[in-house]
């Protein structure tokens, strides 16, 4: 749900290259089941989706800020 100007600072900061997706309305974190409606706010997840839009990895909680899950998950897509 963050904002794409902290979506880049985060990438630079973890040194990322992937594409992460903004969610600053919350249609998507509600799709996907992640929107605390309560609070307002998606529980932290990361998704890696392929080219065919197949979700093949999932990381919640304090796994989705370690990017190591998301690069071994992107790794098998190549």
């Amino acid at each position: 749900m963050d904002a794409r100007p902290s979506q880049k600072k985060f990438a630079e900061e973890m040194g990322v290259e992937f594409t992460m997706l903004s969610d600053f309305s919350k249609s998507l974190s509600r799709l996907y089941g992640v929107l605390d409606e309560e609070r307002g706010m998606a529980r932290r997840t990361t998704f890696v989706i392929d080219k065919a839009g197949i979700i093949r990895h999932i990381d919640s909680g304090a796994d989705a800020i370690d990017i190591a899950g998301v690069k071994a998950a992107c790794g098998q897509l190549q």
